[in-house]
């Protein structure tokens, strides 16, 4: 993880200085914004690796940056939030982020998260692989899905996820087998951020071929499978 560049963005100087205190321990270079409209600029300057992006900031809030960004970019994204309504954070992951952490919270978990968050990459997916699963086709090397002859715009975690069903299609997987299977055994994420990631999958598969079945199923009381429609 040496060098890599990780954005930090919360207007709390001494919630930025202490989270920079532990990345920069962990041997990341970290680049701050205090508010939405710099927290853009600093992501189209600098191109960090990761964002870490609290919910709550002046200018704009952490949604709205959040949803600039992935206009244009996947890169990874944390939120940060001390909100306390559960809805704020589901949209944010439906949105394009790819985990989040509630306030308060160690910096040491907040660095775990970090480091598991970029490591994903690097776990589950094979190099150079076609899948094809019905009508869905996944290109693991260029990071490009396909359903129906139309292209998906999916975030890192969310083509882990779909890349894991589409290899077994039928196969039906407990929620904690398929974050065990796309993002590590180390990953220490929360159910409810794989749902919401699953659930906006779902929908982007359903926008792309809105007459067709929608081959991402929930089995009731176990987990997700996908159809090969």
């Amino acid at each position: 993880m040496a060098g890599k560049k990780i954005l930090l963005v919360d207007d709390e100087p001494k919630v930025c200085d202490l989270l920079k205190a532990y990345l920069v321990k962990d041997g990341y270079e970290v680049i701050m914004a205090a508010d939405g409209k710099s927290a853009l600029e600093q992501a189209e300057r600098n191109k960090p690796d990761l964002i870490v992006l609290d919910l709550n900031l002046p200018e704009l809030d952490g949604l709205e940056v959040c949803r600039n960004i992935r206009r244009n970019s996947d890169v990874p994204i944390i939120m940060l939030t001390a909100r306390d309504d559960e809805v704020d954070k589901i949209v944010g992951l439906e949105i394009g982020a790819d985990d989040y952490v509630t306030k308060p919270f160690s910096p040491r978990e907040l660095a775990a998260r970090v480091n598991a968050v970029l490591r994903r990459p690097r776990e589950g997916v094979r190099l150079k692989e076609q899948i094809v699963a019905g009508d869905l086709r996944l290109d693991t090397e260029k990071y490009e899905v396909v359903f129906h002859g139309q292209p998906l715009s999916l975030t890192p975690a969310e083509f882990k996820l779909l890349t894991v069903l589409a290899r077994n299609p039928g196969r039906v997987y407990t929620r904690l087998q398929l974050m065990d299977s796309a993002f590590g055994e180390s990953y220490e994420g929360y159910e409810r951020t794989m749902d919401a990631h699953i659930k906006n999958i779902r929908q982007k598969i359903s926008k792309a071929a809105p007459d067709s079945a929608n081959p991402l199923v929930t089995v009731r009381g176990v987990g997700y499978k996908l159809e090969a429609r």
